[in-house]
């Protein structure tokens, strides 16, 4: 068997299926499925739908399911609609009096081209929107298309909304608590009517489809999640949502844990709900490119002159690994690393270990690639002795297939007997790197969707290890980026191609040779953090098999 020839082979249809992918995301597409960000909530999961219809969809007077809100008389015009401003240290959050609903959020440390980014908000296109209400069989209660009357205590950062209808009043408290993305939500029920209430409380949070690729060479997921105990962590993709393919887990019973989320690469927001009531997750398309995830809670029964208050939490902010841990349980998942999680995870926390050592990612990286190279090494020896002993035989190969080319048989003989006397196996370059694979991918999606890298410099030119290394097309003033880390990463696989052994058909010695060049035209849209990590990796690969390629008298280049 011409073992070269096979994984010659195995080489050009990976490479194909990513360019087809890439192709398809260029194109608006999904990406293959087995490519695509860890996977949407499955179709064939046992799950009951939950009824959504009660829950008000629209702003405007018009709700369906329930019957036309009647608002307060002291807001009864929209001059009187105005918003409310909490911040702290990280984030900085407006509150309309319209619905109480938080209609912008801005992380003050994380930057996109010098200014903060926006996560939450309501401007032209884009609709991204957490907001509340109430919603009761055949009572019309306060929702998010009310004009709340509204009370701040500035001392604490706290902003209290109120609205009475039909002899209820819902009473909403922000509180935005210090150094912290959690915002706490106080929903309080108070029932001024004759008749006892029995209500739901409804959060959800409302985002539009207008998702901006951020490269064409690889996807991350932006779309809804949810969590609960039996669960666990799933996403769920817009297009799932709009061709009704979702199928909801079953209603979440009094103190199992679950929350709803919407994630995108490096953000998440979240609403937490106490877990003392029973609830019910729930997914809608509100029009052509707007979507909600939303949890529906049952109050208990509010009798006359009582009240009952529901506590909820909403994250809004980055998917820092040590944040998240602290917000709610399963939360770390929104970091999602898919089936590799495993490996993953034990990857970051070393990453994150160095780093507290060294203080700069990139170097954490370059250290972290080093141990990961050290702990291989058993395995990437047998490999490359392997690949330096069909090298240094590859005369007596060339000799073979000249002797016996029109005897196939006789030349797989021939060649199994000199493997066999030499002590060659012809899959030993192989199988070790095989076994390396796992963990190599897992750490590409470690730096990946690691927020920690974003606007992480590492030395010189490199100011964001999240953003691809474009000095060159900087230089030249050029769109394309062109830099100096994937021309670097095209040497070292040009190098460590002539280090390997040649392939003893011409067309494969020459397509090895310039595979770096077709790789390298990928890597110039990679971020910064990965393209480092793929050039230590190779300088690491190149010495190690120059010593092996001494060690057995191969020539090397």
């Amino acid at each position: 068997m011409d073992i070269k020839k096979t994984l010659l082979w195995v080489v050009f249809s990976v490479s194909g299926v990513m360019l087809f992918n890439n192709w398809q995301i260029s194109q608006g597409n999904n990406p293959l499925p087995f490519l695509a960000p860890p996977p949407s909530v499955s179709n064939q999961q046992k799950l009951n739908n939950t009824k959504v219809d009660a829950v008000p969809k629209v702003t405007e007077q018009k709700v369906e399911g329930v019957s036309a809100p009647k608002q307060s008389p002291e807001a009864n015009t929209v001059t009187n609609i105005k918003t409310i401003t909490l911040k702290n240290n990280l984030i900085e959050i407006e509150i309309s009096t319209k619905g109480a609903t938080i209609t912008k959020a801005i992380l003050k440390q994380h930057l996109e081209n010098n200014e903060p980014i926006i996560l939450l908000q309501s401007q032209g296109s884009n609709t991204y929107l957490a907001r509340s209400g109430l919603i009761s069989m055949g009572l019309d209660l306060a929702n998010h298309n009310d004009v709340y009357l509204d009370k701040v205590i500035e001392e604490d950062q706290k902003v209290v909304f109120s609205v009475d209808k039909n002899g209820v009043t819902l009473e909403k408290t922000f509180s935005l608590l210090p150094d912290s993305y959690v915002i706490a939500v106080q929903n309080k029920v108070i029932n001024h009517s004759p008749s006892p209430v029995n209500a739901y409380l409804y959060t959800e949070l409302i985002r539009d489809s207008n998702i901006k690729e951020e490269s064409q060479f690889y996807s991350t997921f932006t779309g809804a999640a949810i969590y609960t105990d039996q669960q666990k962590y799933h996403e769920v993709a817009f297009s799932d949502i709009e061709k009704n393919k979702v199928k909801i887990p079953t209603a979440l019973l009094k103190g199992e844990e679950g929350w709803i989320a919407m994630v995108q690469h490096y953000f998440a927001s979240a609403w937490i709900p106490d877990p003392a009531n029973p609830r019910e997750m729930y997914f809608d398309k509100l029009d052509n490119s707007l979507f909600r995830v939303g949890l529906k809670s049952e109050l208990p029964t509010v009798a006359p002159g009582a009240n009952t208050i529901q506590n909820s939490k909403l994250f809004i902010g980055p998917e820092e690994d040590a944040l998240l841990k602290e917000v709610a349980p399963g939360f770390d998942l929104i970091k999602d690393y898919g089936h590799l999680t495993i490996i993953a995870k034990p990857i970051f926390w070393l990453l994150t270990q160095i780093h507290h050592i060294v203080q700069n990612w990139g170097w954490a990286i370059i250290v972290l690639t080093i141990m990961i190279k050290l702990v291989f090494f058993p395995l990437s020896a047998a490999s490359y002795k392997s690949m330096a002993r069909m090298k240094e035989v590859q005369p007596r190969l060339m000799q073979m297939k000249e002797q016996f080319k029109n005897d196939p048989q006789k030349l797989n003989s021939a060649m199994m007997e000199m493997y066999k006397k030499e002590k060659i196996n012809p899959l030993g370059g192989c199988l070790p790197v095989v076994i390396q694979i796992p963990v190599f991918i897992s750490l590409y999606w470690v730096l990946l969707l690691s927020v920690e890298m974003r606007g992480a410099p590492w030395l010189g030119w490199i100011h964001d290890l999240s953003k691809p290394d474009t000095l060159l097309s900087d230089l030249v003033g050029i769109g394309t980026p062109i830099g100096i880390l994937p021309i670097l990463m095209a040497i070292s696989m040009f190098i460590q191609t002539k280090l390997n052994p040649t392939p003893p058909d011409p067309v494969q010695a020459k397509v090895m040779l310039y595979m770096p060049l077709a790789f390298s035209l990928m890597f110039f849209f990679f971020p910064s953090g990965l393209v480092l990590y793929y050039i230590v990796n190779n300088v690491l690969s190149i010495a190690q098999q120059w010593q092996i390629n001494k060690m057995f008298g191969v020539k090397n280049i």
